[in-house]
């Protein structure tokens, strides 16, 4: 059957068979690319070749190589079609097996020929190019080749002159040496020596005489070269002495050493001898003497050592010959020569000398440098603070340490050398000792902190008034300031008072710059006034033309004339509908203030902050009295001011708001506030603004302290840290040991808490810690707590300080069993589940009166209550009864006022109270009852008393409970 299809046979069922095709001849090879570095790679390159259908064998058309092929492998280029005859041509569109073929057009075979051509082209290029980067590659080889034979032609130069170098020094070394056994042999030889027979005995000594005797013609003179090894040198005129005739010659043989001198050190260098020499060798001296060497040989003259051997014969003895012993050699060679100095790099092998300090100790040695001489005691002054250490003791005077120790010991005292002992006991020891003693205390760190020298006249400027605001609560102080600054700091204020202190500055209408102090106006900031007043220049006096002289008034016109300071009244709020200014002017008389309108000095300005009239002329007023105070400073000098305010921020550190009064404070300054000190990081202005220094009379916001300072703290700059560091720690050390005395408590001995319990001490206490914003607020309100309280009950204040509630307060707290409060602060997250976990309770206020009002709140409930009686009645005992199971009942009548079951009895006998108690039982007849009135009888019982008697008195009263405020 054949495979082919039938044409229009339809019952042919299986699948139609795929078309014929014909697969295009593929050639495939491997090329290996070469990359950098000398990588490499085989790549597998397939070639694609058009196949022509047909029966004549032309050649077929050129077509482009694939894209595969890489330049390795290029074709050769085809050559120019012929073509077919037209016998042998078919016709067009069909080919030679009988298939019509698509015949090309011209344009598609201009394309195919302009291809082959650009392929032609561009191989031609690449071709160009691997040939230019080839000759590249070969000049490039050649010339680092060039390069390697002339490094190594320096090599092998360099080399060479160093062995030439190396030989001429080896040459001059042996050259030295050869002269100076010469030298050394010609002064060590005896001038006179009487012939010994054992010289003449001597073999060479034998041969060496008859030679001397006999006279030598001279050597025919020829051309003499240099031996191998020895430096060329001029050679030295031979030196002959002529013996007299009544002096025959002598032949001595003498051992030839080396002189003992600083030379014999140096270890000679071992050159081999070119050539063995067994002869002996033969010099002649310029007396006639003829010395005669032992012969060596290369061996023993490379380990000939400083002594040679020595020949010892005696008549009628055999010949002896004595050899040193000879040092062994370390088996690690030359490893143990000692460490590579720079001298021991730098020098030959051969040259090897000992150091420095070897010929230094050497001749210390034999100069005697050892005496047993005594020093000179050197007297010195120490200074011996209140407590010293013996090792510090010692080294301030230059002794050691056992013999203080040995001086305390012989006067009964047994210490180690890290004991502490006391000044006396320390300027004993150095009085004995034969020193000088200089007593100091710990409080003279402090001397010349703050220089007391006045200014120079012509050092001092100009600088700005420090104006101070001071009055009672809600006169209107801040909202004053506020209209001249053209601020709103009252809107931020809790409660609309004033509880921080501030300052700021201000122009007046001629231009020149006040400094202003805002101070708070409530009771408990007495402190905060007092330090506006002490830093301040002028005090303005706020008083409110509605309300008139207050309490804080009074006070501020007490701080004024303590301070020192003029003062001046501002009366405010003159745009109210009750104002009576002339009513504040009467009330000042009573406090010896007598202002300017009534005949007297104080200047006095009606304002009104609301509608700002009066502003002008206060300003006015304050710069006048400035112009007449000549207000001075010396900017050139170091800073020095006062802590207004100090706070701790979360984000920026310990902040102190300080006033500069003296000097010019600048940033990168070392300064020292109380216990804390700093070096300070920034200043910022008023405005929030950094500057770079602080002039005097600017207040400014200082960062940089490892601690928040106190309040009123004076701020100075020191030179350096440690001297900043030594006043911060003895001032912290005071502090802690005046607050330890103050609040007693955790810190009280054995002995103060036996004495109050002895006393009977009913006191009770409530334990406080608080925790504020600013260090003002804290100090205001630790010294309000102080002040409530009375013999009874206080307050006790275990910590306090500025910054938010952490965990160590909360964990304080809950071991004291204190009352944690915030001020303007909040306990953060882990104080706060601390809290709850330990049932610890917190408070937190804005407003110092509220916080005031809770704590003396809380104190009176701590009272005890005063108790009152109240008499209900009295009644008589007429008969005892003994009752089973229940004990004696008093049979009673009441003879005045009524009696109550429960209330409180006395029972009285002979007009003494024998008990007092409750009633516990009270019936009429069979029947309890509640009350019995006058002239009835009933039955009565006591608690926990049962010895009753007929007559005895008995009073019934009620007590009653009255509670206590502070």
């Amino acid at each position: 059957m054949s495979d082919t299809k039938t044409p229009g046979d339809k019952t042919q069922t299986r699948a139609p068979a795929k078309p014929l095709t014909l697969k295009r001849p593929i050639e495939q090879g491997t090329v290996r690319q070469s990359f950098s570095h000398g990588r490499s790679k085989s790549v597998l390159v397939e070639t694609v070749k058009r196949r022509t259908i047909g029966a004549a064998p032309a050649p077929a058309a050129p077509t482009r190589e694939a894209p595969a092929a890489p330049q390795t492998t290029r074709p050769a280029p085809a050559a120019a079609p012929t073509a077919p005859p037209a016998a042998a041509r078919p016709p067009a569109g069909r080919s030679g097996s009988g298939m019509v073929l698509r015949t090309l057009s011209e344009q598609e075979r201009d394309a195919r020929a302009n291809a082959l051509a650009d392929s032609q082209k561009r191989e031609q290029e690449m071709r160009a190019l691997a040939d230019a980067e080839k000759r590249a590659r070969r000049e490039r080889d050649e010339s680092e080749q060039r390069e390697r034979d002339a490094a190594e032609a320096r090599r092998r130069e360099e080399d060479d002159r160093r062995k030439q170098d190396d030989e001429h020094r080896r040459r001059a070394s042996e050259e030295s040496r050869r002269r100076a056994e010469e030298d050394a042999a010609a002064r060590t030889a005896p001038v006179e020596a009487p012939q010994a027979p054992e010289a003449t005995a001597s073999a060479p000594a034998q041969a060496a005489a008859p030679a001397a005797a006999a006279p030598r013609p001279a050597p025919p003179a020829r051309p003499t070269a240099p031996r191998p090894g020895l430096a060329p040198t001029t050679p030295r005129p031979p030196v002959t002495a002529r013996p007299t005739p009544a002096e025959p010659r002598r032949t001595i043989t003498a051992e030839v050493r080396k002189p003992r001198d600083l030379n014999f050190m140096a270890r000679p260098a071992q050159v081999a001898e070119p050539e063995n020499k067994t002869t002996p060798t033969t010099a002649r001296q310029p007396d006639g003497i003829t010395v005669t060497r032992p012969a060596r040989s290369n061996a023993t003259a490379a380990e000939e050592e400083p002594e040679t051997k020595r020949v010892i014969r005696r008549p009628g003895m055999p010949l002896k010959i004595i050899t040193p012993p000879k040092t062994p050699k370390s088996p690690g060679g030359d490893r143990n020569r000692g460490r590579l100095t720079i001298a021991t790099a730098t020098s030959g092998e051969d040259e090897r000398t000992r150091s420095v300090a070897s010929f230094r100790r050497r001749q210390q040695r034999m100069s005697g440098h050892r005496n047993d001489e005594p020093k000179e005691k050197i007297a010195r002054e120490v200074t011996i603070p209140e407590t010293i250490t013996i090792q510090e003791l010692a080294n301030r005077m230059s002794e050691r340490a056992v013999d203080v120790i040995r001086l305390l010991m012989k006067q009964g005292e047994i210490h180690k050398i890290t004991d502490v002992i006391d000044s006396d006991s320390a300027q004993l020891i150095a009085e004995e000792m034969g020193h000088t003693v200089k007593r100091v205390a710990e409080s003279d760190v402090e001397e010349g902190l703050i220089s007391e020298e006045p200014d120079l006249e012509e050092d001092l400027d100009p600088r700005p008034p420090v104006v101070t605001i001071m009055g009672h609560v809600d006169h209107g102080k801040t909202s004053l300031l506020d209209a001249i600054r053209k601020e709103n700091v009252v809107s931020g204020e809790a409660g609309g008072i004033t509880q921080h202190i501030g300052a700021y500055q201000a122009a007046s209408p001629s231009g020149d710059l006040i400094t202003f102090i805002d101070t708070p106006g409530h009771a408990a900031f007495t402190s905060m006034r007092a330090r506006g007043a002490k830093v301040t220049d002028i005090v303005v006096l706020v008083v409110a033309a509605d309300d008139g002289v207050m309490p804080q008034t009074i006070e501020a016109i007490a701080h004024a004339k303590a301070a020192q300071v003029p003062l001046i009244i501002a009366i405010n709020k003159i745009d109210k509908a009750d104002a009576n200014p002339q009513r504040v002017r009467t009330e000042l008389l009573q406090h010896d203030i007598q202002v300017e309108s009534m005949g007297g000095e104080t200047l006095e300005f009606e304002v009104s902050a609301k509608t700002g009239d009066g502003l002008p002329e206060l300003l006015e007023g304050l710069q006048l009295q400035a112009e007449i105070m000549n207000l001075r400073a010396n900017e050139k000098r170091d800073g020095e001011g006062t802590v207004i305010e100090a706070q701790l921020d979360r984000g920026r550190g310990p902040v102190a708001t300080v006033l500069v009064q003296r000097g010019t404070l600048f940033t990168g300054d070392i300064v020292v506030a109380g216990a804390e000190w700093g070096r300070v990081r920034a200043l910022i202005d008023d405005k929030g603004e950094h500057i770079p220094y602080a002039g005097p009379s600017v207040p400014v916001e200082v960062l940089g302290f490892n601690g928040t300072p106190d309040a009123g703290e004076r701020v100075v700059v020191v030179p350096n840290e440690a001297r900043a560091r030594e006043v911060a720690e003895y001032r912290a050390r005071i502090k802690r040991d005046r607050m330890t005395a103050r609040t007693g408590g955790a810190n009280r001995s054995l002995v103060d808490m036996m004495r109050e319990a002895k006393e009977g001490s009913g006191r009770r206490e409530l334990p406080v810690i608080i925790k504020g914003d600013v260090q003002g607020s804290v100090e205001a309100i630790v010294g309000a707590l102080g002040k409530i309280g009375n013999d009874e009950v206080s307050a006790r204040i275990l910590h306090s300080g500025v910054g938010g509630l952490t965990e160590s307060d909360v964990t304080l707290a809950t071991a004291s069993k204190a009352v944690v409060i915030g001020f303007n602060v909040r306990a953060h997250k882990e104080a706060r589940e601390a809290a709850e976990r330990s049932g610890t309770e917190i408070r937190y206020y804005s407003i110092i009166y509220d916080l005031v009002d809770d704590i003396k709140d809380t104190l009176s409930g701590m009272l005890p209550p005063t108790l009152r009686e109240e008499k209900l009645g009295e009644a008589q005992i007429l008969q005892i009864f003994d009752v089973s199971k229940v004990g004696k009942i008093a049979g009673c009548r009441v003879t005045d006022g009524t009696v109550q079951r429960g209330a409180h009895v006395r029972l009285i006998r002979d007009s003494v109270v024998i008990y007092e108690g409750k009633l516990s039982q009270l019936k009429r007849l069979k029947d309890d009852a509640k009350e019995v009135g006058s002239g009835y009888e009933c039955g009565m019982s006591f608690e926990n008393f049962q010895d009753m008697r007929a007559g005895d008195q008995i009073e019934c009263f009620r007590v009653e409970e009255i509670r206590r405020t502070l």
